[in-house]
């Protein structure tokens, strides 16, 4: 069965079973009964409950829990309470922002028009959106949004902003003509969509799609099968967590295993090792990650980025792919006038010079020959109409002072038959007719041309000129419009007759151009190893122009339309994107295609855009970026970050925060991860030597507390270096754990827990194993402290001026070596945290001890920076 779009009107109304005259009230309970209601529908939703007990799914939540049982089983109630609370919290945050993000369909829902005007029963009648029935035939006019899909049965110069269904800057002229061949869905000009709006005209159309058949209904649907992407990190601390979780539990069971052996009670045994295994594992790593996000978000907010999903932070860092929408992302989503061409001559918008008479004659008769407004900065009209009123008010000559100057006497509207627009003034004593329209249309019936000479008849050499000159405007991409006038007697009404005999008199050429800023973004974005691809709904002559000037587009077979991947499978697909950096004239099909089979070739991909057809690839895209300022909501609930200045040099400086953001996390996890190996170690050794284990249940306690969480943060609140833009994005499936990154954490865990047990050792020969134990407490605590200094970079930083410069980590450390001192030295908290009360030399041993693992691992830094440039020599 041919498209709707491929019928006859005739044809669409028997399809439907309607009527020219409208539905009757039988009629329309009938249709109903077949199509039910004008509205969206939603998929079940998960309850609440569903969302918080998926967040105990993770594998190292799993084992936390099983030692909360265990530890609560065998009387360590502290330690139980403390693992229950600190995951619960954590299930509570991700429950929160699970909630917060599923909206897309309920924002979709409010696109659909709250009232229409609709004949029933041979009258007119103004009724809810959601009760309209297929066949029924709705009125439109300027100003009104079309509440469901149809087919225009009547039509008076109708123009539809369809910019957030298609993505395509201009309002698209509608007519009546049967389409016969295929033909995307902005060149559907006979159809009218759900959720566009008329900017001009009037006209009438039967209703063909209502509720989920509409295009609009087909984006839902799409949404709602379109899976969220784990971000980087999400993926590679999942896969670390498992890892990290199963070299714990060999290590405690190893501990289990010699403890057992040398005759201790297979009870304590048992308990000292999962006492070991809750202080090893970070089960604080969660929390730490999400506070450290949202310190992230909140500093991105100030920068213009709303950030509605945690992840997304982290995931611009590692974005390689950035598919950008053209309207309103890289253009300013306003027609603006670029050049004049008037006496054979181009002149630029900026050179216009208004006391030259044609240049301003041109300007004035833009201004009169419009039915545009822009008052007080509110533009009422058709796009191109009001680039020219405010192209005037750029040189100070208003379009209220020049039409009470030369009032309009008469008019002929446009239509798209006729392509052109005439009206009436009385300019200097003459009565002169304005003739604006499109080039082709006019130079048929234009006789004269003006010059500076005079007036002259015009030749078929200046056709071809004028002619030569607009195909050069079209090939930039700028829609243009030629200017035409001629005298017309007194007391005479204008008839579309008095439209021949013209005098030329110039060009105007238009465009929505790109935001100033737009070309360094890209620039950036280039230099950052990350491809800017552009994805439009427009034409793809436009969508060129603006990707050449802003440097995504360098030659024009790097260009191609949905047209030409609509028959390719997944793999052609696959690898045809590699070779395209301009799509032209795609649906949201497309999008999600075009995005999926970047994701398959391993890249994380971000997709900006602001219309309902973005929306379903903004939810498949890795992050979904989406346009604050002239974003429909649609694309707002879908995306994982808003732009609140539409600005696309915003989401440059965001991949710069997610990748400093996401460094930060590596030196957290880095700290938590050597301090902890440090402990490991220390037990380890002292198990396999004899020794008495160095550290009470309490110990572990405090020091994942206190001395693991706070610094942890801080280093995750690093000051941002500018140097991360000079690097390539990281591979999507690269883990966290490296193995350099594990050399580093193994090689400062063996200092860390050498200075431990060499600090054991020193008080145990002095005066027993609670001394000792109390030694091996504050080395290891302060060791930690110290510490943070080490993971704040790759390089020695002891001996530099970024030593102090991130205060939250200098009031992690001045907390933590106040808590521990107080500890130490205090008579009152021996029996509660089982140590042996220190003297001030005592103290300054511990002290010593744990600085010296802080210059140890400086040194080891410098070692290894060395022999790292030696090798690259």
């Amino acid at each position: 069965m041919k498209e709707i779009y491929q019928q006859t009107v005739e044809e669409v109304l028997e399809r439907v079973n309607g009527k020219k005259s409208g539905l009757t009230s039988e009629q329309v309970k009938r249709s109903r009964e077949k199509c039910g209601w004008n509205e969206l529908t939603e998929g079940k939703k998960k309850g609440i409950l569903q969302i918080f007990f998926e967040q105990y799914k993770d594998f190292l939540v799993l084992i936390l829990i099983a030692s909360a049982i265990i530890s609560g089983m065998l009387g360590d109630v502290e330690s139980a309470a403390v693992i229950v609370t600190v995951i619960t919290i954590n299930a509570i945050l991700g429950t929160i922002q699970t909630v917060k993000a599923e909206q897309s369909l309920q924002s979709l829902k409010n696109l659909s028009g709250p009232e229409a005007k609709v004949l029933r029963d041979g009258t007119v009648v103004q009724i809810p959106a959601r009760e309209l029935v297929v066949g029924d035939v709705i009125l439109l006019e300027a100003g009104d949004m079309i509440p469901a899909d149809g087919r225009l049965i009547e039509n008076a110069s109708l123009k539809i902003d369809e910019s957030a269904l298609t993505g395509e800057s201009l309002a698209v002229e509608k007519n009546m003509d049967t389409i016969l061949t295929e033909a995307p869905l902005g060149d559907r000009t006979n159809m009218l969509f759900s959720g566009s709006f008329v900017t001009y005209g009037r006209g009438k159309a039967v209703v063909t799609d209502i509720g989920m058949q509409t295009e609009v209904g087909k984006i839902a649907g799409l949404l709602k099968s379109t899976s969220e992407k784990q971000t980087p990190l999400q993926v590679s601390l999942e896969v670390f967590g498992k890892k990290l979780s199963i070299m714990i539990l060999v290590f405690c069971g190893l501990l289990f295993a010699i403890n057992v052996f040398r005759g201790e009670k297979i009870s304590s045994a048992f308990m000292f090792a999962v006492a070991l295994a809750v202080a090893a594992i970070p089960e604080a790593l969660s929390s730490i990650v999400t506070i450290v996000l949202s310190f992230g978000t909140q500093k991105m907010a100030k920068e213009h980025a709303i950030i509605r999903k945690l992840q997304a932070v982290e995931g611009l860092g590692s974005v390689s792919i950035i598919c950008s929408d053209k309207t309103g992302t890289l253009t300013q989503n306003k027609m603006t006038v670029e050049d004049y061409y008037i006496d054979g001559k181009r002149i630029s918008a900026e050179a216009i010079d208004i006391s030259d008479q044609a240049q301003k004659c041109l300007l004035n008769y833009s201004i009169l020959c419009n039915d545009s407004t822009n008052e007080n900065g509110v533009e009422i009209g058709d796009p191109t109409e009001t680039a020219l009123i405010n192209l005037g008010s750029r040189y100070g000559i208003e379009a209220a002072s020049v039409r009470k100057l030369y009032p309009r006497n008469g008019e002929l509207p446009f239509d798209s038959d006729r392509k052109m627009m005439s009206t009436l003034h009385l300019i200097d004593g003459k009565n002169q007719m304005i003739v604006k329209g499109a080039v082709d249309k006019l130079l048929e019936r234009t006789e004269q041309i003006w010059t500076k000479e005079g007036i002259r008849k015009i030749t078929e050499e200046d056709k071809e000129k004028i002619q030569r000159q607009n195909q050069e405007f079209s090939m930039e991409g700028l829609r243009v419009l030629a200017f035409t006038y001629r005298e017309i007697p007194k007391n005479h009404t204008l008839t579309i007759q008095d439209e021949d005999h013209l005098v030329f008199l110039g060009l105007i050429a238009m465009m929505d151009p790109p935001r100033e800023e737009s070309k360094a973004a890209v620039a950036e974005c280039i230099k950052a190893g990350i491809r800017p691809v552009m994805i439009t709904g427009d034409h793809k002559i436009t969508a060129a122009a603006i990707a050449k000037r802003v440097g995504i587009l360098h030659d024009l077979s790097e260009a191609c339309e949905g047209a030409d991947i609509e028959n390719m499978s997944d793999e052609e697909l696959k690898e045809f994107v590699s070779n395209i950096s301009v799509y032209a004239r795609v649906s949201p099909e497309h999008k999600i295609r075009i995005v999926r089979a970047w994701q398959e070739r391993g890249m994380i991909v971000a997709m900006t855009g602001d219309g309902v057809n973005d929306a379903p690839a903004l939810k498949q895209a890795d992050i979904g970026v989406a346009m604050g300022m002239t974003g429909t909501e649609v694309a707002k609930d879908a995306a994982a970050m808003v732009l609140t200045d539409d600005n696309f040099a915003t989401i440059v400086k965001a991949v710069e925060n997610g990748r400093n953001l996401y460094q930060n996390i590596k030196y957290a996890i880095q700290f938590l991860l050597s301090g902890n190996f440090g402990a490991i170690l220390t037990v380890l050794c002292s198990s396999v030597a004899g020794l008495p284990v160095p550290f009470a249940p309490v110990h572990l306690l405090f020091i994942n507390l206190l001395t693991d969480s706070l610094p942890a943060i801080a280093l995750g609140l690093e000051p941002d270096r500018s140097e991360v833009m000079s690097e390539k994005p990281r591979l999507a499936d690269e883990s966290i754990l490296t193995k350099d990154f594990l050399s580093k954490i193994g090689l400062e865990g063996l200092v860390i827990g050498a200075m431990t047990m060499i600090s054991f050792l020193t008080g145990y020969n002095q005066n027993g194993t609670l001394l000792g134990s109390t030694y091996a407490f504050g080395t290891l605590c302060l060791a930690r402290l110290f510490h943070g200094y080490n993971c704040k970079s790759d390089h020695p930083v002891i001996f530099t001026k970024g030593l102090f410069h991130n205060k939250w980590l200098q009031g992690a450390f001045v907390l933590g070596a106040v808590l521990i001192t107080t500890v130490l030295t205090v008579p009152g908290f021996h029996n509660l945290f089982k140590v042996e009360t220190l003297n001030l030399m005592q103290l300054g041993c511990v002290y010593l001890y744990a600085f010296a693992s802080l210059l140890i691992i400086q040194l080891l830094k410098c070692i290894r920076m060395k022999l790292r440039k030696r090798g690259e020599r």
